[in-house]
């Protein structure tokens, strides 16, 4: 630490978007206050891009600039790489094992290569005595990953659930404020700039999933486990759906969650993405807009709620600079709060024997018989229902929406039913789906 005291933390930018400008924004900005904070000062030496002339708004010619990442990683007048490249694989990963093999520390806001290939980022880094920091990669400027890996690393973490894309988000709380349709708030959040241009990745719930692996490995000490992430996007919302949760007091949101159950086989990792009624009044069901908010629940904090904007030049910068902060102060520590090699693998846990209530939405033909249809599989399927609400009926006989809010008990009596239902000619479309999100 003393010999690092007076000299200032060297590092290199590879990706020079958004974020990447903002980091450089920040630290022109902030310099002083962030060298006072982190014990000395913070230098970009050079930077990477895909292309040198592009005005960003900030000064770039008072950096070395290099063509190639990799020669990036492999200055001897960095000490620190920052990727805000973006992919799982591809050049940011080739970037990233580079700085970390040359023993630099390597900073990251890319959720998707932490979440596939964190476990071995992470070993690199532990071999070489190096830092790996991805704060930036969860929630944006929401300091969560420090949160779980430092505020509550004396508790034991038995739950991790939150609002975890704003894209979604920000779709979900527009239904809700303007009645309007699914398709037609996606196309504003495009144009807005808060949807991209193909939203799949968001909308089907996989960022969400992402960065929700990377919570459970560092809330519960496990190995990152992205493929066993259960997970359902928010494309079969409808207004209506919106409209009849609002009536029953609640409103819909993209949760992930995660937990660790033990079974008489041992603990099982649960984690699943999936679009939820949330009671109002519950702490999730006023966050709206594109913010992110994640909960923690610890054995001896309590409760503990992190919100906030999750994504932007400003928050993104912020994070990642944070994370600069702490290598700056020498502080490394082991990326997933434990060393790699003391990680737990666990199986996936498999939910059908946990209860919840549910609500159920079908859209029907509008005919006689089809509300007994439904009711039969509920009774056969060993489902109790709490409330149903039928529309009035179509003016030309064609679909009606018929809505189920069930007590709660198993949720494989809700799939065994709706497996009963499967191939019926009474149905227009497939059932949604929502569970109801425990207060």
């Amino acid at each position: 630490m003393a010999d690092n005291a007076t000299k200032p933390l060297r590092i290199a930018i590879a990706g020079l978007g958004t974020v990447g400008a903002g980091v450089i924004r920040l630290l022109d900005t902030n310099g002083a206050l962030i060298a006072a904070r982190a014990g000395r000062a913070i230098e970009v030496v050079a930077v990477s891009a895909r292309d040198r002339g592009k005005d960003r708004g900030v000064d770039i010619a008072r950096f070395a600039w290099e063509d190639d990442m990799i020669a990036l990683a492999r200055r001897d007048d960095v000490d620190v790489v920052v990727e805000l490249v973006g992919g799982s694989d591809g050049p940011a990963l080739a970037l990233s094992r580079a700085a970390l093999s040359g023993g630099k520390g390597l900073v990251t806001a890319n959720k998707a290569m932490i979440a596939h290939h964190g476990l071995e980022l992470a070993e690199m880094a532990e071999a070489a005595n190096a830092a790996l920091k991805f704060e930036a990669a969860v929630a944006g400027g929401i300091p969560v990953i420090k949160g779980l890996r430092e505020g509550t690393s004396a508790n034991v973490i038995t739950k991790v659930y939150g609002i975890l894309n704003g894209t979604c988000n920000y779709i979900l709380s527009e239904m809700e404020a303007t009645g309007a349709d699914f398709a037609a708030v996606l196309a504003e959040a495009q144009r807005l700039g808060y949807a991209e241009a193909d939203p799949a990745f968001d909308i089907e719930g996989v960022d969400a999933g992402q960065k929700l692996s990377i919570l459970a490995a560092i809330g519960f000490g496990t190995r990152i486990d992205f493929p066993g992430v259960r997970i359902s996007g928010i494309t079969a919302v409808r207004a209506a759906d919106i409209a009849q949760a609002d009536a029953l007091g609640f409103v819909i949101r993209l949760i992930g969650e995660a937990d660790v159950e033990e079974t008489s086989q041992g603990p099982r990792l649960l984690q699943r993405v999936r679009p939820c009624l949330v009671a109002k009044g519950h702490p999730l069901s006023a966050v709206d807009g594109p913010t992110n908010a994640v909960v923690a629940e610890g054995n001896f904090s309590g409760r503990l709620l992190f919100q906030g904007p999750g994504a932007g030049d400003g928050p993104t910068a912020s994070a990642v600079a944070a994370d600069l902060i702490d290598i700056a102060r020498d502080e490394v520590g082991a990326p997933f709060s434990i060393p790699v090699a003391n990680l737990a693998a666990l199986p996936p846990a498999e939910p059908g024997h946990r209860t919840e209530r549910t609500y159920l939405r079908f859209m029907v033909k509008d005919r006689p018989g089809v509300l007994a249809e439904l009711t039969a599989a509920m009774r056969d399927g060993d489902v109790s229902i709490e409330s149903l609400i039928q529309q009035g009926r179509s003016s030309g006989g064609g679909e009606v929406m018929v809505a189920m809010v069930t007590h709660e008990g198993r949720e494989a009596n809700v799939t065994r039913a709706l497996g009963l239902l499967e191939g019926s000619g009474s149905l227009t479309a497939a059932p949604l789906v929502l569970p109801i999100l425990p207060r």
